[in-house]
């Protein structure tokens, strides 16, 4: 038996670089939390804490037990905790505390990247891929099938469903739910006899509601002026999309509490469709065209949806239903990534729309204020991304900068062009691409940011985020991506000293 374990590991072992990185990472967030109370046992040292997760994270081990039972096994673990074991729950509660600390991670691993000498802007490339959420698709419920849900929840559990509906159908509202005022009473007793059940109070995490004046959107969003109504209320749900990412709550772990946050959230998406039908009419009523007339169009009065539309999953409403190309649908996140040519990521959002679409420019700006913060001014000379990244307005903005855009306006499947997608921009494009440079430059994304895709999801198996709600999947997918640049600095520091 030798006198130390770390005989045991070879010198360009992945251990190594992890615990040389987490020496120089400013971990002054992490520590602050532990300076207030000094009740219980002493903590872990958060320096270990976050060498752990970088290192369970770089071999593919995200499970909280999983990463407990290498404590147990692993010689490399054994370094890292110095021959002590926490406990999955204590890994799984530091994950949960510091959500936001382990998020920005990912900005202190590039600028480790950026020391080595491996950060360069020459050509970035953006795509996006599908991570499945840790939510199943039979827990989509829409408005009605969750109003039905919760009463027979109150009412009581072994309660049978046609003794709640009497001789109706059953896929119908209760007669009280057929209004406004009978919806809102016997939603508010339901509340009120699910929190007393339960010991608590109603209104303890009120519903921040969200303000926005679509008239004001207006000046700023020419879009709106010939989108029509379907434009305001989709830029409207935008808005409240925003607002729950801004909010970052996380999503709960008893039952009855997500059903209650789920009739929330549907109550605040119909109140805020409500007020973009009320704010296009009273805009319509004193807009003018270009050429000052009155705008002309249908006459006939619309009427709003007495309910709100759409689905929420009960187990993780910020997730959507998303399909992959020749796939089946499933319960997803589209997780962003912008790569230099070194393949280092340089930015890793997550997103709740299934399309690419709208994704170039914000990415982009995310990816150059990251440069920014370790002294990276310079532009990339070419931005390159596939086909459902094309956003006419946003290629221009891009282009005004004076990086060059390459982003074809055809799929790589499509025979020919699309329908409408000719002249102006659209031949520019593929002439462009048709060029020598062109060529070489938009290959390079199938050699920077696909096989990147590839090492994440199947080399290191994550095909599907472990935890819940928008937030937590922000800080698990950065967590993942600063751990691939920590891959590649290991690569960078062993081949050196070789």
């Amino acid at each position: 038996m030798p006198p130390s374990l770390t005989e045991w590991l070879p010198e360009d072992h992945l251990v190594w670089s992890v615990l040389g990185a987490v020496e120089q990472l400013d971990l002054g967030r992490f520590e602050a939390a532990y300076r207030l109370g000094a009740a219980g046992r002493a903590s872990y040292d958060p320096a270990m804490m976050v060498a752990l997760l970088l290192y369970a994270y770089a071999r593919g081990i995200r499970s909280s037990r999983g990463i407990e039972r290498a404590c147990w096994e692993d010689v490399a673990f054994k370094v890292i905790c110095g021959m002590r074991t926490p406990d999955h729950s204590t890994i799984a509660e530091f994950r949960r505390r510091h959500e936001l600390e382990i998020g920005e991670l990912f900005d202190e691993v590039l600028g480790l990247c950026r020391e080595a000498g491996l950060v360069s802007v020459g050509v970035i490339a953006i795509d996006g891929t599908k991570v499945k959420a840790n939510a199943s698709m039979d827990q989509n419920r829409d408005y009605r099938e969750l109003v039905g849900q919760i009463l027979r929840e109150a009412e009581e559990i072994d309660r049978r469903e046609d003794e709640l509906y009497g001789p109706d159908r059953g896929d119908e509202l209760p007669a009280q739910l057929r209004t406004a005022e009978g919806r809102r009473q016997a939603l508010a007793d339901a509340k009120r006899r699910l929190a007393e059940r339960k010991g608590r109070s109603i209104g303890e995490e009120p519903v921040v509601e969200l303000e926005v004046d679509l008239e004001q959107l207006v000046l700023a969003r020419p879009v709106l002026r010939r989108g029509g109504r379907r434009e305001w209320t989709r830029i409207a749900r935008r808005e409240l999309d925003a607002h729950h990412a801004q909010q970052a709550r996380a999503v709960p772990r008893d039952r009855e509490d997500r059903m209650l946050g789920a009739l929330d959230r549907f109550e605040q998406s119909h109140r805020v469709e409500l007020g973009a039908h009320e704010a296009y009419d009273r805009w319509r009523v004193t807009a003018r065209d270009t050429k000052g007339r009155v705008l002309k169009g249908n006459s006939q009065p619309f009427t709003a949806p007495e309910l709100s539309e759409g689905r929420i999953n009960l187990s993780d409403p910020d997730s959507r239903v998303m399909r992959t190309k020749g796939g089946p649908p499933h319960q997803s996140y589209n997780a962003q990534a912008a790569v230099n040519e070194r393949q280092i990521i340089l930015a890793a959002e997550i997103t709740v729309e299934a399309p690419d679409f709208g994704h170039l420019e914000p990415m982009l700006d995310t990816a150059l204020d990251h440069l920014h913060r370790h002294g990276v001014s310079d532009l990339p000379y070419a931005v390159v991304a596939d086909a459902g990244y094309w956003h006419t307005a946003q290629m221009r903005a891009i282009t005004a900068r004076g990086i060059q855009v390459l982003v074809p306006p055809d799929g790589g499947k499509r025979q020919g062009t699309r329908p409408g997608w000719e002249h102006g921009l659209y031949d520019q494009m593929r002439q462009t691409l048709a060029t020598e440079t062109g060529r070489a430059r938009y290959a390079l994304r199938k050699i920077t940011i696909e096989p990147v895709y590839g090492q994440i999801k199947h080399n290191r198996g994550v095909a599907r985020f472990m935890r819940r709600g928008r937030a937590a999947v922000q800080s698990a997918w950065r967590l993942v991506t600063a751990t691939r640049n920590l891959l590649k600095l290991h690569s960078h520091w062993t081949a050196a000293t070789a």
